[in-house]
């Protein structure tokens, strides 16, 4: 591996983003690992960092761009949006003295090349992100995750202060993705439980079992010690079942955290009349569950 300058990383990371962009089809509404935004609350968050960085490395202050970038920026094309918005931020950063001059942040000023530095880790890690939400492989450039993460180790205690990243998760193993996503508070294991909860709560049971391995297990909360179900076929069975059964019931997840390949989460099954609240016990391997273990108050 090797570290990137500035440019290229950001060329690298724009373009990762945008051609995952240019893939996400009618998938526009799809939770992302950002739990507060959908796919297209995603892209217009990275389409408006791309709308300022060209008065910012130009000289501008926030002040004087003001609110020219407010609003939905996507409009009725959001990947023409985005293709528009990624080659001016690209034609801004490759200006000769860009990575020179000096940017006028919220915070303070920078220079050209820490700013442009920020933005292409935030379009790597979106990138992830954007990968999770319409479930395609979200292995990213290496070259990109290695320079990042050595940038970041610099400031991650700032940018966490900040309240910027969220709390950095436990990572199992030695993998510099892994880590890189743990430093800015994200857990593959847990964004394929939020991929599997998305299903769950949608009664979709095609897609709960896409996110599930062939191989997998659910083990259910019926007395003493739950009935295990093996496989594909047995727990498909169970799910329908389970949805044919109470049609009106609703999932709703309260709380979940991740170490390493494990989640736990809690969780409450309301059927109309009545409910009941208990936790997962999740392992995921190779960005699916592989293994539901399921516990019930009372």
């Amino acid at each position: 591996m090797s570290t990137l300058g500035a440019r290229e990383l950001y060329r690298r990371a724009t373009a990762e983003f945008t051609a995952r962009v240019h893939r996400v089809g009618d998938r526009w509404g799809a939770p992302t690992p950002c739990a507060e935004w959908d796919v297209r609350a995603l892209v217009r968050h990275v389409v408006e960092e791309e709308r300022w960085a060209p008065p910012l490395l130009g000289g501008a202050t926030i002040a004087e761009v003001g609110d020219r970038f407010a609003g939905d920026l996507l409009g009725a094309d959001p990947v023409g949006a985005v293709d528009d918005a990624a080659a001016g931020a690209v034609a801004a950063v490759e200006a000769v003295d860009a990575l020179d001059r000096t940017v006028h942040l919220s915070f303070g000023a920078v220079p050209g090349r820490e700013y442009v530095v920020q933005l292409a880790a935030d379009h790597l890690v979106h990138a992830w992100d954007l990968a999770e939400a319409i479930g395609e492989p979200a292995a990213l450039d290496v070259d990109s995750v290695e320079t990042v993460r050595r940038w970041f180790a610099g400031v991650e205690p700032m940018y966490r202060r900040a309240g910027l990243v969220g709390a950095r998760p436990a990572v199992a193993g030695g993998d510099a993705q892994d880590e890189l996503l743990a430093m800015f508070g994200r857990s593959p294991a847990l964004a394929a439980v939020q991929r599997f909860n998305a299903a769950f709560g949608a009664k979709d049971v095609d897609a709960i079992m896409a996110a599930m391995t062939p191989d997998c297990v659910f083990e259910d909360t019926t007395s003493p010690d739950g009935t295990r179900h093996v496989g594909a076929d047995a727990v498909r069975a169970a799910w329908t079942t389970l949805f044919s059964g109470a049609p009106r019931a609703r999932f709703t997840a309260e709380e979940a955290f991740a170490a390493g390949d494990r989640v736990v989460q809690r969780w409450r099954y309301d059927w109309g009349d009545g409910h009941v609240r208990g936790v997962d016990l999740f392992t995921v391997r190779d960005g699916r569950v592989a293994e539901k273990l399921s516990y019930v108050k009372g």
